[in-house]
């Protein structure tokens, strides 16, 4: 091999190197773009970590409840304003879902602006009490993400689509998107045993996300 053989090899090495790793990432780009198109959320905030950690929200409203005679925050402007009682107690990122970001209530706490339901990532039930049917829940996702908030990469890829759900007693699950239905219609109707009005208890579960949505 001649001096000038030695001398061209490693840049010619390089150079497929180079194109290799560039080809690679292309490949990458082209999976991530599809599987965000197919699978809203997988991308996230909740990605690597609980971005909304909803049973933090479950105990702010437990201490919210023990000081306030075993009832849980309610506001006549509407539950986001609801929620916004609890800046004091809760962890503001468990108050909002998949999606969603907890800029609403820290700058409604700031400003002492109002916090418009449209604008929360979680569904809140006013009207309740520690005493209420424990298989109520009281706050669940808006919008529906890979496995929900408490699953992360890599399972987030192919995980169904899910919502968070947090029952009155502070318990918290996971429903698949496909057990949606059901799942509310059941809570419809303890909503309505419960005495909240069968308007009121529908109004919740027919809500619709306006952000975090990729179509």
């Amino acid at each position: 091999m001649t001096p000038r053989q030695k001398s061209v090899e490693p840049h010619a090495l390089r150079r497929r190197i180079i194109l290799v790793t560039a080809a690679a990432m292309g490949v990458a780009m082209l999976l991530a773009g599809i599987l965000s198109a197919k699978r809203p959320l997988v991308f996230s905030e909740s990605l690597w970590g609980h971005a909304h950690c909803i049973p933090q929200a479950g105990l702010a409203l437990r201490m919210y409840a023990t000081d306030h005679g075993g009832t849980f925050p309610t506001h006549t402007n509407g539950y986001g304003d609801a929620l916004l009682l609890l800046t004091n107690l809760a962890a503001l990122y468990s108050l909002t879902g998949p999606g969603y970001s907890e800029s609403v209530f820290l700058e409604a706490a700031r400003t002492g602006s109002e916090v418009p339901e449209a604008q929360c990532g979680r569904v809140y039930v006013q009207g309740l009490r520690e005493d209420s049917d424990l298989e109520i829940v009281i706050l669940f996702d808006k919008l529906p993400s890979p496995g929900g908030d408490h699953c992360h990469f890599p399972i987030r890829l192919w995980a169904p689509l899910s919502r968070e759900v947090l029952f009155i007693d502070g318990r918290h699950r996971t429903i698949r998107e496909s057990h949606w239905p059901k799942f509310a219609k059941e809570q419809i109707e303890l909503l309505v045993k419960e005495g909240i009005s069968r308007e009121q208890a529908e109004a919740y579960y027919r809500e619709k996300p306006t952000r975090g949505q990729r179509k």
